[in-house]
């Protein structure tokens, strides 16, 4: 048994080896056991550690670290500290966080959705060839001019576009043009007002090949306004009104003599003390401008051109003698004002113009001279006037064709080709109503102006005939005797015809403006595709007329 005191306190590992070293290094000196140790005995020979009291249960021993422990043994069996379990001592071999996690879940999860997409869409494309993506199309306009296009443009590059693979419903003259993703439709005439139109393209194939699909669209055209000359002993007016009669003034002044419209500006023509004048304006009447004339003169026979951006008119200077003074000169400039008035010439010489119209879609002008002489002007151009032959008059010049119906001296009316000249003669309608007084040309047809006439060749009643394509004759408008047509004028598709009438010529008093007319006119419109008559709007000049009225 040992002699030490129990009481004392246990001892470190380190001191218990020094302790047994110690007694082994005496026990070898005295080659004896020690009488004084036995407890130590089997240390030594066992290598055991002496015993530790149990400590209190709430009592918790960490062995000291102050004296490092070098037994290999021993050194296995050393517990580990919390922190040194909670901590490595090299931040690369730290646990990856859950965030990082997470993030790299995201991203793979985004990576694949992406390939499952790419591979759908690969998919579609391959089952279902190309596809609207843009239409590009203004109805307004449509109904206005010739020439509006719709363009259709699909999600990828196609073949090329055959005319024979567009439809327009309802049937409508058009022309194509295609390149790369787009096809434009172009309409060669107007468009019929507040009408659906679907415009397909059939057999559509990609530039890469695969399946073929049809691209479709379709579109509803505004309903038309008009716009008309209302003279009263007070002020003239124009009126912007619906095909009902319903409208409301936008331009007043004292005398008007003439007006014409464009699908952006009212070009007015009015009277005063000094001559004529020319006022272009917004549609309702605002923003008003004036022109520069040539001189100080008067202005007749106002006209219009949407593509060339031009207004013509025929004018006179105010003094005039036998060798001084512009007479009946035929003058174009831009509508804009930007540019000074330009006097048509034949040869070299200022020619004193008979009648005139503007070629439609252009900017050329066809005109007679007193001379008889017909010719063409390209105002674009400077080629200058060429002679296209005599004439007697220039009834009309057809939208979208080039071609212009004349009449020769011989009474002969022919259609005229304005590109190469060639003629034919133009054809009588059937039934035959006799030759016409005059022929206004539309999409689709002619209106003739036919005069009866009695053996001793006085007027017996007046008619208006439409004439279709294939020469069928339909009676629009008859008036009698004592009452007279002054203008027949179709729409700008065809659609609508205006017909012009001054009743009871005996008792209506003519007013006393530069183009004299009967104070009461009535303009009678008609439905060309039902026949059927519409309203009677008092007033006359309607804007789908290309010159103002008169008598012939």
């Amino acid at each position: 048994m040992s002699t030490e005191d129990q009481s004392t306190p246990p001892r470190t590992r380190a001191e218990a080896r020094a302790a047994r070293e110690a007694a082994e290094q005496e026990l070898a000196a005295q080659d004896a056991p020690a009488q004084d140790a036995p407890a130590l005995a089997p240390a030594a020979t066992e290598r055991t550690v002496p015993a530790i009291p149990e400590a209190p249960a709430d009592d918790v021993f960490i062995p000291a670290l102050a004296v490092p422990v070098t037994d290999p043994e021993s050194r296995t069996a050393e517990p580990v500290s919390a922190s040194e379990q909670r901590e490595p001592s090299d931040a690369s071999e730290r646990p990856t966080a859950p965030k990082d996690r997470r993030f790299l879940y995201t991203l793979l999860a985004v990576v694949g959705i992406l390939v499952v997409v790419a591979g759908g869409l690969s998919a579609v494309s391959l089952t279902q060839g190309p596809r609207l993506s843009q239409v590009q199309v203004d109805p307004s306009e449509a109904i206005e001019v010739s020439g509006s296009r719709v363009i259709l443009t699909a999600n990828q590059s196609l073949q090329e576009i055959d005319e024979a693979q567009v439809t327009v419903e309802p049937a409508a003259p058009f022309t194509i043009d295609a390149a790369g993703r787009s096809i434009g439709v172009r309409f060669t005439v107007p468009l019929d007002d507040a009408t659906k139109y679907t415009v397909r393209v059939a057999d559509v194939t990609g530039t890469g090949g695969g399946p073929t699909s049809e691209l479709a669209t379709s579109f509803t055209t505004p309903a038309t306004e008009i716009f008309l000359l209302n003279r009263t002993d007070e002020d003239d007016s124009i009126f912007r009104a619906d095909l009902s009669g319903d409208g409301v003034p936008v331009f007043t002044h004292p005398r008007i003599n003439d007006f014409r419209a464009t699908a952006t500006n009212l070009v007015v023509a009015v009277e005063d003390n000094d001559g004529s004048r020319i006022l272009v304006m917004n549609r309702d009447g605002k923003n008003v401008r004036e022109l520069t004339l040539p001189g100080d003169g008067y202005v007749s026979s106002v006209q219009v051109s949407d593509r060339g951006g031009l207004v013509g008119y025929i004018y006179t200077d105010r003094e005039i003698s036998e060798d001084s003074g512009r007479a009946s000169v035929l003058v174009t400039q831009s509508l804009s004002g930007g540019d000074e008035p330009q006097i048509v010439q034949v040869g070299e010489e200022e020619a004193s113009i008979a009648e005139w119209q503007f070629v439609p879609d252009s900017a050329a002008v066809l005109f007679i001279d007193f001379a008889g002489t017909l010719s063409l002007d390209d105002r674009a151009g400077d080629a200058g006037a060429q002679n296209m032959g005599i004439a007697m008059h220039l009834l009309g010049v057809s939208r979208g064709t080039y071609t212009a119906i004349i009449e020769h001296i011989d009474g002969s009316i022919v259609e005229l080709n304005l590109a190469d000249g060639s003629q034919t003669p133009l054809a009588a309608s059937d039934p035959d109503y006799g030759p016409a007084t005059t022929v206004t040309p539309y999409p689709g047809g002619t209106l003739r102006h036919v005069v009866s006439r009695d053996e001793s060749g006085l007027p017996t009643g007046q008619a208006i005939i439409r004439v279709d394509d294939d020469g069928v004759a339909t009676p629009l408008l008859e008036v009698a005797a004592g009452s007279a047509i002054l203008q027949a004028c179709a729409s700008p598709s065809g659609q609508y015809a205006a017909v012009t009438v001054a009743p009871d010529l005996i008792e209506n008093a003519y007013d006393d403006l530069l183009v004299s007319l009967p104070k009461t006119l009535q303009t009678h419109l008609l439905d060309l595709r039902s026949g059927e008559e519409m309203p009677v709007l008092t007033g006359f000049d309607i804007s789908w007329c290309r010159m103002a009225p008169g008598f012939f």
